[in-house]
C-alpha cells in the first residue's frame, strides 16, 4: 500500500544569539521544555502553518523558517506522527505565553539542562547538525528505539 493516515505537526527552534525560545509546555502526553508549535491545518502550506503556531503561542511572527529535520513515527493505531522541525532567527513582536506553556529565552549552552520533553534531548542535534535531517522514532521488539539519520 502507497498510502497511510498521517498526522503533520511542526516545531520551530528561533534564535535570538546564543539565546533559544523555548516552551515548558503543559500536557499529560509529553509535557517538558520544548519548542513551540503544533498541527497543520487541512489545506494549509506547512510554511503557513509553523508562521500560525509560533504566532498564537508566543506572540512572535517569525520569518525564514528554514526546515532542518523531521521528527517521525508510527503510532500504535498504525498513523504515521510527522513534526516537521523549523528554525530561525528573524522575529518581531512582543513575546507572551499561552496556555500551551511558559515561554522564555535560554541560553543554547543550557538546553539539555532543562527538564525536556521525552526524546527532546535526542533530536535536539536536528537543529544544531545539517548533516542529520531525521529522527526516526520506531519499536522493536515492543521496545522503542531511535535513530538520527
Amino acid at each position: 500500500m502507497r498510502t497511510e493516515t498521517v498526522t503533520l505537526t511542526n516545531m520551530c527552534m528561533i534564535c535570538d544569539g546564543e539565546k533559544i525560545l523555548v516552551q515548558d509546555k503543559v500536557d499529560k502526553e509529553w509535557g517538558g521544555v520544548t519548542f513551540p508549535g503544533g498541527h497543520v491545518e487541512r489545506g494549509e502550506s506547512f510554511t503557513d502553518a509553523v508562521i500560525r503556531e509560533i504566532f498564537e503561542e508566543t506572540g512572535l511572527t517569525i520569518s525564514s523558517p528554514r526546515l532542518c529535520g523531521i521528527k517521525d513515527w508510527i503510532r500504535d493505531d498504525g498513523t504515521r506522527y510527522v513534526v516537521l522541525l523549523y528554525k530561525t532567527d528573524k522575529f518581531s513582536g512582543e513575546l507572551h505565553s499561552s496556555e500551551e506553556g511558559e515561554v522564555y529565552w535560554v541560553n543554547k549552552n543550557d538546553f539539555l539542562g532543562l527538564k525536556l520533553a521525552s526524546t527532546m534531548a535526542e533530536y535536539f542535534q536536528l537543529f544544531l547538525d545539517d548533516d542529520l535531517s531525521e529522527f526516526w522514532y520506531y519499536k522493536e521488539n515492543g521496545e522503542w528505539k531511535s535513530a538520527l539519520k
